[in-house]
């Protein structure tokens, strides 16, 4: 019996079940450790979390999650990721790029190259230091970035279109913790062992 099997089915997945979290509950409050080993419940819910999130780490990377439209799979996924950095915290070094994404200052040096070729960022001097290089977004940059994050909006909300507004908040929020969790858990490794 796989672990799928062996967990209550919601008969309408496009509403909330009886189990699932009321509107009034999100955000979706931390739990706490308890340190105890898991129960054969827990195993079984814990066996069938890590294989939903395997099937969507193998159909996202088969999909690419590109998009909608024009615009569909025309950015890959570390462009995407390295110009919102910029777009939502504004220019900055490669140092503290990296340490903003998790990965390596050669990696961000070796994804930015292409960008700054294309001229979609663009290498500047640090006003308040000048043997420093900041990158910083330029106007190209924003509106392709506006179009394929246009582009992925788009696409999610086909994906979720007959989820309410609150699942997709709880989605959100869980994902999101989720990520922060592995961020975390891998920030334990050291830089050297980033990737």
């Amino acid at each position: 019996m796989t672990p799928e099997a062996s967990l209550p089915q919601d008969p309408h997945p496009g509403n909330p079940s009886p189990t699932s979290p009321s509107p009034s509950s999100s955000p979706i409050p931390p739990t706490p450790p308890t340190g105890q080993p898991p129960t054969d419940r827990d195993a079984t819910l814990l066996d069938a979390f890590q294989h939903e999130v395997a099937v969507f780490a193998r159909r996202a990377e088969q999909t690419r999650l590109g998009g909608l439209g024009p615009a569909r799979n025309s950015m890959d996924r570390a462009a995407y990721l390295l110009l919102s950095r910029l777009d939502q915290g504004g220019p900055a070094g490669v140092k503290a790029l990296a340490a903003a994404m998790g990965i390596d200052s050669s990696t961000v040096t070796r994804q930015v190259a292409p960008l700054v070729d294309a001229g979609l960022v663009r290498r500047a001097a640090d006003p308040e230091d000048g043997r420093a290089v900041l990158l910083r977004l330029t106007p190209p940059g924003r509106q392709r970035l506006d179009e394929v994050r246009a582009s992925r909006r788009a696409l999610v909300a086909l994906l979720t279109e007959d989820w309410t507004g609150q699942e997709r908040a709880d989605f959100h929020t869980l994902l999101a913790r989720l990520n922060g969790a592995i961020s975390r858990f891998h920030g334990r490794d050291g830089e050297g062992n980033r990737r």
